[in-house]
C-alpha cells in the first residue's frame, strides 16, 4: 500500500459522544444517500460468502445496498439499521426481507441463528467489543462475521486531495485491522480497485451522503461546495457535465466465530 500524506494511522477510534452525534447524521435523507452510495464489488461479495452461508443479518444495512446483494445470492436475509428512515427505503427495494430497527450492540434477534453477520460502511458507528459481543451471540459456532468499506483510493494524489475537501470520514488506512472481540479469529483481509463514474453533481450528492456535511452549518456547507467546485472545474479542468472515471477501493475483513466453550 502507497504512503497516504495526512490519512490517520489509527483508525477507529473515536469518542462515544461523537461517535452518536456524527451517526445521527443518517437518520433521515435516506433516499439522497440511496441515489449515490455504490454497491459492491462481485469479488467482495465472493469474499464474504466464500464460507457458504445460508442464513445472514446485514448490520447497519442503511438502505439496502449490500443487503440486495447478498439477497441476489438466495441468502435469508436480516436487515438491522438504528434508522427508520433508512429502512423504510429498503422495505422498496426489498419489500420481503425482514427488517429490525436496532443499534448493532442489541439488536433483539435470536441466539445462535445465522450463518453470515456482515457490516458494509458501518463498523466505525458501533462500540466494537459490544458489537462483537453481539455478532458472535447472534452467529453458530464457525460463522463469519465480515466488515466492508467501500472508499475513494486515495493512493492516488488527485483523489486523495477530493477525499479531504469531501471530508470524507469512513477513508482510513485500509491495511489497518479493525477490532474485533476475543470471540473471533484473527481475520482476513481482502482488497479491490475499481472506479465510478462521476460528474460534477454527482460529487456534490457523494458529498451531501456524508456525516460531516450532514451535520454541518449552512455556511460550512456552501464553503464545501464552492471548494469543490474551485477543485473540480478550475484545478481539475473537468466541466461539470463530464463524466470522470474515479478510482475507488473495496476492503473487507473476515473473521470467524470461535466455538463457544
Amino acid at each position: 500500500m502507497a504512503e497516504i500524506p495526512s490519512l490517520p494511522r489509527r483508525a477507529f477510534v473515536v469518542s462515544e459522544q461523537r461517535r452518536k452525534e456524527l451517526a445521527s447524521a443518517f437518520q433521515s435523507g435516506a433516499q439522497s444517500y440511496d441515489k449515490i452510495r455504490p454497491s459492491y464489488p462481485d469479488e467482495a461479495l465472493d469474499f464474504t460468502v466464500q464460507n457458504g452461508p445460508s442464513t445472514a443479518v446485514d448490520i447497519g444495512c442503511g438502505s439496502g445496498i449490500f443487503t440486495e446483494q447478498l439477497a441476489a445470492l438466495g441468502l435469508d436475509v436480516t436487515a438491522v439499521d438504528p434508522s427508520a428512515d433508512m429502512l423504510e427505503v429498503l422495505s422498496q427495494r426489498l419489500p420481503d426481507i425482514r427488517r429490525i430497527c436496532a443499534s448493532g450492540e442489541d439488536t433483539g434477534l435470536e441466539s445462535d441463528s445465522f450463518d453470515l453477520v456482515t457490516y458494509a460502511q458501518a463498523w466505525h458507528w458501533v462500540d466494537h467489543p459490544k458489537a462483537s459481543a453481539e455478532a458472535a451471540r447472534l452467529l453458530h459456532d464457525g460463522g463469519s462475521l465480515t466488515l466492508l468499506w467501500n472508499q475513494l483510493d486515495v493512493t492516488i494524489p488527485w483523489v486523495h486531495r477530493l477525499a479531504r475537501i469531501m471530508h470524507a470520514g469512513d477513508v482510513h488506512r485500509p491495511e489497518l485491522e479493525p477490532p474485533l472481540g476475543k470471540e473471533f479469529s484473527k481475520p482476513e483481509h481482502g482488497l479491490w480497485r475499481w472506479s465510478m463514474e462521476l460528474d460534477f453533481a454527482d460529487v456534490i450528492e457523494l458529498t451531501k451522503s456524508r456525516s460531516y456535511y450532514r451535520k454541518a452549518s449552512d455556511a460550512t456547507r456552501a464553503k464545501v461546495e464552492a471548494n469543490l467546485a474551485w477543485y473540480w472545474c478550475e484545478h481539475l479542468g473537468h466541466t461539470q457535465e463530464a463524466k470522470v472515471e474515479v478510482p475507488y477501493l473495496t476492503h473487507a475483513w473476515r473473521g470467524r466465530r470461535r466455538k463457544r466453550r
